[in-house]
């Protein structure tokens, strides 16, 4: 019930028809100190107050830098329609396979308040990836540099769902496919020479099987298990990216694969990393990378036929790369 002398606001429309407010009812009251309500019966704007922290903004340099906020430029959340973040989505997709995306002009109001253009960007709950589509179309607008790093479960898509009926089986499935159309679309538009490409990583446990047991556990059976101490249904690039983890690199930087003397070989920012994962590496192959004298280089245990060829590939970057740091896994 209105109490006397109370006026009921209510959502504005939407193509039309009634929205609903962002906040309920516990949360308005809780910040019903930061609502600025303005206008007149009947047109009725609600909007929260925004507030500037000066000390946290800092340039490169070490100086501050204080940003003014233009009061008639600033908007609120009721300016943006979640129906123009389904449209958006659908553009892209063809298909509506996500409920409710964000507004990807909202994402972009929202970076375009944060100083500078060469930041890194985390959406910790990502969804159908509209934070990397609005840094997209952002930095070919001002010409930036941003970047992101989308985090998503991969919470599986329902049966009978549109994005199950689009072929989506889970939630990262449709983030990706947005951020691969999107990046095109962007490219197309714009002609210019951005990298609009991604790097696609899940999170996994060790590479590595657990084959340290007590002694009382040991039997002559487990021997032939312990042949190999990698788990049998990782990849090269399982074993290589976890190699960049295990040495603290970006996991952002230029990565190339290429095939010596039959062996595929990986590397990693120009030589901060090379790697071979295959088996039985002949010798003319750790040459050929101990010529380019990578930061670090990386085998696999069943790389060599025996432990003689193990030694000798110690000795070959002794020579040719003494500065490289050798790891067999």
């Amino acid at each position: 019930m209105i109490q006397k002398g109370f006026v009921a606001i209510r959502p504005p429309k939407v193509r039309g028809k009634l929205g609903c407010w962002t906040w309920a009812l516990d949360k308005f009251n809780e910040e019903n100190r930061n609502i600025i309500i303005t206008g007149k019966p009947g047109a009725y704007a609600v909007k929260k107050r925004t507030f500037v922290d000066k000390k946290n903004i800092i340039l490169k340099d070490g100086k501050q830098q204080y940003v003014s906020i233009n009061e008639t430029n600033s908007k609120s959340i009721i300016d943006f329609s979640t129906n123009d973040g389904t449209n958006a989505l659908k553009e892209v997709l063809n298909s509506n396979a996500f409920s409710n995306p964000k507004n990807v002009e909202m994402i972009k109001y929202l970076l375009g308040l944060v100083p500078g253009d060469d930041y890194i960007v985390l959406d910790f709950f990502s969804g159908s990836a509209t934070t990397a589509q609005a840094i997209f179309e952002l930095n070919a607008e001002d010409d930036g540099s941003r970047r992101f790093i989308m985090v998503q479960i991969p919470e599986p898509c329902e049966e009978g769902s549109d994005a199950a009926l689009a072929g989506y089986k889970n939630i990262c499935e449709i983030g990706e496919k947005r951020i691969s159309e999107s990046g095109q679309i962007v490219k197309e538009k714009s002609g210019n020479n951005k990298d609009y490409g991604f790097r696609v990583l899940r999170l996994d446990d060790s590479n590595m099987n657990d084959i340290y047991y007590s002694a009382d556990r040991y039997s002559q059976g487990m021997i032939a298990a312990m042949e190999s101490n990698i788990k049998s249904d990782r990849t090269d690039l399982d074993l290589f990216f976890g190699c960049v983890l295990d040495w603290g690199l970006p996991l952002s930087l230029p990565y190339i694969s290429e095939e010596i003397s039959g062996m595929k070989v990986h590397t990693y920012n120009d030589g901060d990393l090379i790697a071979c994962f295959d088996e039985n590496v002949p010798e003319e192959v750790v040459r050929d990378i101990a010529k380019r004298q990578p930061l670090r280089a990386v085998f696999r245990d069943s790389s060599f036929s025996n432990s003689p060829a193990k030694i000798n590939v110690g000795e070959i970057f002794k020579l040719l790369a003494p500065d490289t740091t050798v790891k067999v896994i």
